[in-house]
C-alpha cells in the first residue's frame, strides 16, 4: 500500500466535505462491522472511513433525520435531568395538617 497515495486520497475526500461534522452510515465489513449504523464524526474521520470502505456519507435527508432524532433525545434527557433536580420535601401527616390548618385560617 502506498501511504502517500492513501493519505492524499483521505485529504482530498475530507476537502470535498462542506460540513465540519459528517453523518456517516456504516457498511458491512469482513471483520464483523454492522451495516446501517448512523453516527456523526469529524469530516477527517469520515473521510478515512470512506476511503477504507467501512462507511459511506449519509444522504442529506438521512443526516437531517439522524440529527433530529439526536436533538429530540437530548431534549428528553435534559427534561429528565431537570425533573430529577426538582426539590422535594417530605412532610409528615401532622405537619401537613398543621400547614393546611394555618392556611384555612387565613
Amino acid at each position: 500500500m502506498d501511504l502517500r497515495a492513501y493519505y492524499q486520497k483521505v485529504r482530498e475526500t475530507a476537502a470535498g466535505y462542506r460540513e465540519k461534522d459528517m453523518v456517516i452510515v456504516s457498511r458491512a465489513t469482513g471483520d464483523g462491522g454492522k451495516p446501517g449504523v448512523f453516527t456523526e464524526v469529524p469530516k477527517e474521520v469520515a473521510a478515512t472511513m470512506v476511503v477504507e470502505g467501512t462507511a459511506q456519507p449519509a444522504s442529506v435527508d438521512e443526516a437531517a433525520a439522524f440529527r433530529q432524532v439526536r436533538a429530540d433525545e437530548k431534549q428528553r434527557v435534559e427534561r429528565e435531568l431537570a425533573a430529577a433536580k426538582m426539590p422535594l420535601s417530605v412532610v409528615t401527616t401532622a405537619e401537613l395538617s398543621r400547614l393546611l390548618g394555618s392556611r384555612n385560617q387565613e
